[in-house]
């Protein structure tokens, strides 16, 4: 598990902050609220963990080898809420990410990669940044879980809450995002504007251009905390 705390303070020419979504419509919809915020860049790097990884890992790489390095990393777009604690509409702030899938099936149930000895499966966001994210936004945090396969059905959803009972939503990208940003030594926010409930896959139901707005407004107003906030390295 990956930690990281720190207090608010000054922006600095230094504090860049880069957004990555899985797709152009969630980029597109971050960038909306970034007018006057040239710190701040957001790129869509894939769907998935493993292209949200290279496509982050490369983009930090990239900007330490230009001499103008990142100095906090956000997962940002639309997921799944779990039912009734993330309606769909609603903004969910991850104070853990974690990788849901990651380990083995066995006779006695799901075994986390952590318990096979090695990995990691849960990288922690900067407490403080959580709460200043939270007062200007609304939004609840709590768990958010990262997942290969969209989840299709209630029989997993309630395996899912089982395993993770403070798990509040469900995307593709968070872990890759976050795994990126810890291999750079960076603090990492996950950020999800709920589009649809978990569980059985009802397209009528779902609600992107929503939620996509949400996640507009959400950036309107957490655009500023990004840029203020400092971890003092």
């Amino acid at each position: 598990m990956t930690s990281y705390d720190a207090a608010p303070g000054p922006a600095t020419g230094s504090s860049r902050v880069l957004v990555a979504t899985a797709v152009p419509a969630e980029r597109d919809a971050v960038a909306r609220a970034l007018a006057g915020h040239p710190g701040v860049d957001v790129l869509a790097v894939g769907v998935g963990p493993a292209a949200a990884a290279a496509g982050t890992a490369t983009a930090l790489a990239r900007a330490d080898a230009a001499g103008r390095p990142y100095r906090l990393v956000v997962s940002a777009g639309i997921g799944g809420g779990f039912q009734p604690d993330a309606p769909v509409g609603s903004l969910v702030l991850a104070d853990e990410i974690t990788v849901a899938d990651l380990g083995a099936e066995t006779g006695d149930g799901f075994l986390p990669v952590t318990e096979l000895g090695f990995g990691a499966v849960t990288h922690r966001p900067p407490p403080s940044l959580v709460r200043g994210a939270a007062d200007v936004t609304g939004a609840a945090s709590g768990t958010v879980l990262t997942v290969s396969t969209v989840t299709g059905s209630a029989a997993r959803a309630a395996a899912l809450r089982l395993r993770h009972p403070r798990a509040l939503a469900e995307a593709m990208e968070g872990f890759g995002v976050a795994e990126a940003a810890a291999l750079h030594g960076l603090p990492v926010l996950e950020v999800r504007a709920v589009s649809n409930a978990v569980g059985p896959r009802d397209r009528d139901a779902w609600r992107i251009g929503a939620a996509l707005s949400a996640l507009t407004e959400a950036f309107g107003k957490l655009t500023p905390v990004l840029e203020s906030w400092n971890d003092h390295d």
